[in-house]
This record gives structure tokens, C-alpha cells and sequence, in this order.
């Protein structure tokens, strides 16, 4: 039991109650091996599906909404991913903090607590799924676990073979994928996107081929879609009440052959900017909307 008087309460203090609290100062699952906190969630995922879950992890209940497999309960909660609480991740005493080229500002900050494994994963015009890919054995290695890192990678790899034959009746029609901004603009997912690079594992063709912003998203007014007739239209994410209102009754996009004709595929709330758990995730819920059972 922690018990704290009114005197000479500091904020550390507080800190350490609010770590005992979540599951003990030292949480006992990472007993065994060392001791992570991740400031990415591409790299937190990533180390989870290795089997080495981390301690301590920025913006926890955020992570939690759409996370493929769930943190521990005693995970500890480091605040936002772009400012971390270093009290805090200080307290949990890590071995290694996982972090990524998105972080680099604050990366002196944090090998000051401990050492930093960090890589560019999602950069503009570069293909982001190989990157992914390759953390699994990379990250396998920087934990002194290779065997896991080659178990999961081979893995997953014959679970997108799987896909790829599932998806196969339906690979020869391009896919445009994309997230709804509002009803006149939409966020296209390119070639140096997780979900594009997973598309292709899955022996289909990604529609766009312009370039992208900030690795996946490219802004673009709805009108382009027009450009793409035969494509199919598949739409990640969430569709706002207004927006999905406003498209009921949008003479453009009603107008747009693929929804005419059907070719619209809507998937749930995914991580554009994950590792590849949420690749395998994206695939399976696109093979099942394009089996009708989405």
C-alpha cells in the first residue's frame, strides 16, 4: 500500500503512487525480459507482436480504441506521444525506449533515461510496408529475441499468401483507398502507405499512383475520384454524421460510377500509421467487405 500525508507531497510522489497504482512501481510482465517504453505505436505493436510488451506507453487509452491486441492492464500511461511525461517514464525505469524519426525532437530527451531504438518508418514517397516488415526481425534482434522476429515475420507473411487467395477473384479491379475528410475533400492512401503496401502483399493493385503528403495522406478534392471510374472505392475509417448526411444528397458522389454500380467498400477504424498487425487487420477486414461480410 502506498500512503501519502499532506506533507512534503511532491509531484514525483505522485507519479510513483499513480505507477503502484497501475499494476506496481516495477510491473511484474516485464520481469522476464527487458524492460520497453514506447513513445511510437507502430514500434509499441510491433514489439507486442514479438511477444515483448511494453512497460509504459504514450497516449495509452488512445492506443487502446482501435489497438489490434491490448496492452497489459499494468501498462503505465506516458502521456502524449509528442511531449511524454519523463517523470513518469523515468519511474518506470526502462531498458530501451522505443521511439521513431517522428520523435527526433525530443530523442536527446529521452536517451538521457535510457537508451533510444528509433527508426524513419513512414517517410514520403518511400514504401512504408517493407520498412514494417523488416522491424519485426530488426527489433527481434535489438531485444536479443532473433528467433521470435524470423517465427512472426514468416508468420505473417503466409498470412498475407492466405489473403492474396482469398482476394484473388477480386484482383483485377484497382483499388482507391482513402479516408473521408469531409463531403468534398478525401486522404488518399498511396504506395508509401501501410495499407497500400498491404494491398499489394495481398496481390492487388493500389488505383493511385500521384504522390502523397505526409507518407499517407494526400488532401484532395472529391471531384478526382471522377477519374477513376472502374475503380473500386475502398473507405477506411469512421464517416462523420454531417459528412455521410451531406453524401446522401452530393449529386457528385452520387454520380461517380463506382457508386453506381456498388463498387464501395466502407472498413472500420484502423491504424494508418501502425506496424504490421494492423496491416494483417486491414487486410482481413478488406477481404471480408469484398466477400460481402463486411
Amino acid at each position: 500500500m502506498v500512503t501519502l500525508s499532506g506533507k512534503g507531497l511532491t509531484r514525483r510522489a505522485l507519479l510513483a503512487a499513480a505507477c503502484a497504482a497501475a499494476g506496481g512501481a516495477l510491473p511484474a510482465f516485464a520481469a522476464q525480459g527487458m524492460r520497453l517504453a514506447a513513445v511510437d505505436w507502430a514500434m509499441a505493436e510491433t514489439a507486442m507482436a514479438l511477444g515483448h510488451a511494453p512497460v509504459a506507453l504514450a497516449e495509452l487509452i488512445a492506443f487502446r480504441d482501435a489497438a489490434v491486441a491490448q496492452p497489459p492492464r499494468a501498462t503505465v500511461d506516458l502521456g502524449l506521444r509528442g511531449a511524454p511525461n519523463l517523470e513518469a517514464l523515468s519511474l518506470v525505469a526502462p531498458d530501451l525506449i522505443l521511439s521513431s524519426s517522428y520523435y527526433s525532437a525530443i530523442e536527446p530527451r529521452l536517451a538521457r533515461i535510457a537508451p533510444v531504438f528509433t527508426r524513419a518508418l513512414y517517410v514520403p514517397g518511400e514504401p512504408a510496408f517493407p520498412k514494417v516488415m523488416a522491424l519485426l526481425v530488426d527489433l527481434a534482434g535489438r531485444l536479443g529475441d532473433a528467433a521470435a522476429g524470423t517465427r512472426v515475420q514468416a508468420a505473417a507473411a503466409a498470412e498475407f499468401a492466405m489473403l492474396a487467395g482469398r482476394a484473388a477473384p477480386h484482383a483485377g479491379r484497382a483499388c482507391l483507398l482513402f479516408e473521408l475528410g469531409d463531403s468534398r475533400h478525401i486522404r488518399i492512401f498511396g504506395t508509401d502507405s501501410l495499407f497500400g503496401g498491404a494491398l499489394e502483399a495481398m496481390g492487388m493493385r493500389n488505383a493511385w499512383a500521384g504522390g502523397t503528403r505526409f507518407a499517407f495522406a494526400a488532401p484532395i478534392p472529391l471531384e478526382r475520384l471522377a477519374e477513376y471510374p472502374e475503380a473500386r472505392l475502398v473507405v477506411a475509417g469512421a464517416i462523420p454524421v454531417q459528412v455521410e448526411r451531406a453524401l446522401r444528397s452530393a449529386a457528385l458522389w452520387n454520380s461517380l460510377p463506382p457508386v453506381r454500380a456498388g463498387r464501395v467498400h466502407r472498413l472500420p477504424e484502423l491504424r494508418p500509421f501502425a506496424g504490421i498487425p494492423s496491416a494483417l487487420r486491414f487486410g482481413h477486414e478488406l477481404v471480408a467487405a469484398l466477400e460481402g461480410r463486411g
